[in-house]
């Protein structure tokens, strides 16, 4: 079966590449799981001649191949109004790909997938569509209406899967919309970054938050914590990994408090990176008002970190086993107290780490992929030849 995956993840020309493309983050990681699982996959993905190389990732996988799309123009409502030339001009190579392929991955929200989808669903083939943003929220016209398509067409041969989990399942109206996890450790790497901690209380702490530094994610929260620990945690220090549109802000409310030489701003880091930070840290904050699966917090699970976050999306099953610290309301008094807490006792933060590697060892990418095998060839059959 031959399987083209249609998305708007920014990629970019790489000669060192065996499909002579790179992108960053999570995205090369899943392609190359998703393409084990079929005999041919093609990735209808916009390639620039020059993108961010911070954190390059090579797109690989089984006999996977990149269709190089059109970069769309513009941010944000710039973005909207150039969609309509972009998708003239685009239209053809999409079409063609569609028309060659048995089976058709549109990743949503996001534009790019939004027409994979439609033209999917226009040609009748067997669809898969993953929603990786929070489900549970529809902010806008897009949001909504991709909630409609994915409940009004889910069934047969069209595999609906919602990126989070919750004991309800995420459709009412459709139950054949399904909840998947998300990941991109496979259970090499999560062995390899198993350790149990201990901690030491002589009045040194390493906090870290990792993701896009955007309105929302709460590292504000835990800036304005750090005065607050302090007072107990004199030799007290926070690792903020990540960057985005509220990094410059973040660095003047750092700065304003007082806190230069306790905050440390990485900027965009690549995966293994942050794995280094997070294994010298000793508590991962991640105060998110929105999430889908945050696979960040994975991460942090893996290296053994306790984490304290929000009751959102999939965070409360994350932390039912007692892996970390649900607020029951985001401040940085609260934050200070849960991390007071996580810390106080050393028999609780031993149990709390260990309970974070094994929840971690539960959401292998290989598993990951095991859950998307089973759920497309329950609608599709065998997705390849077996040779």
């Amino acid at each position: 079966m031959k399987l083209v995956i249609v998305s708007h993840k920014p990629c970019w020309y790489c000669e060192s590449s065996p499909t002579k493309c790179a992108t960053d983050g999570g995205f090369p990681y899943q392609t190359q799981a998703v393409s084990e699982l079929f005999d041919e996959t093609v990735v209808a993905v916009p390639v620039e001649s020059n993108g961010n190389r911070e954190g390059e990732i090579h797109l690989t996988g089984h006999h996977l191949s990149i269709t190089p799309l059109r970069v769309p123009a513009g941010r944000g409502i710039w973005r909207k109004m150039a969609m309509a030339p972009w998708l003239f001009l685009s239209l053809n190579t999409l079409l063609r790909e569609i028309r060659r392929a048995d089976a058709v991955c549109a990743l949503i929200p996001g534009d790019i997938g939004t027409f994979g989808l439609i033209l999917a669903l226009a040609l009748r083939k067997p669809l898969f569509t993953r929603y990786c943003g929070n489900w549970l929220v529809q902010r806008t016209v897009t949001e909504r209406f991709l909630h409609w398509v994915m409940e009004r067409t889910a069934g047969g041969r069209n595999v609906m899967l919602a990126t989070g989990g919750a004991d309800e399942p995420p459709s009412r109206r459709n139950p054949n919309v399904r909840w998947i996890f998300a990941s991109t450790m496979g259970r090499t790497e999560l062995e390899a970054c198993a350790t149990i901690r201990h901690f030491q209380d002589d009045g040194h702490l390493r906090l870290i938050i990792a993701c896009r530094q955007e309105p929302g994610k709460g590292t504000d929260l835990v800036i304005r914590s750090l005065p607050l620990v302090l007072r107990k945690y004199a030799g007290t220090m926070l690792d903020v990994v990540g960057d985005g549109s509220a990094l410059a802000g973040l660095k003047r409310l750092a700065g304003e408090l007082g806190l230069g030489e306790r905050v440390i701003f990485h900027g965009k880091v690549d995966h293994a990176g942050v794995i280094r930070l997070m294994q010298r840290a000793d508590l991962f904050c991640y105060p998110t008002a929105s999430e889908g699966f945050p696979k960040v917090v994975v991460e942090a699970l893996a290296c053994g970190l306790p984490v304290i976050t929000t009751r959102v999306s999939v965070l409360p099953k994350l932390m039912a086993g007692g892996c970390g610290l649900l607020l029951e309301g985001a401040s940085a008094e609260s934050i200070a107290k849960a991390i007071e807490a996580c810390v106080s006792d050393p028999q609780t933060y031993e149990a709390m780490s260990a309970k974070a590697v094994e929840t971690a060892q539960g959401l292998s990418l290989e598993r990951w992929r095991d859950s998307l095998e089973r759920e497309l060839t329950r609608a599709w059959g065998p997705l390849a030849c077996k040779a």
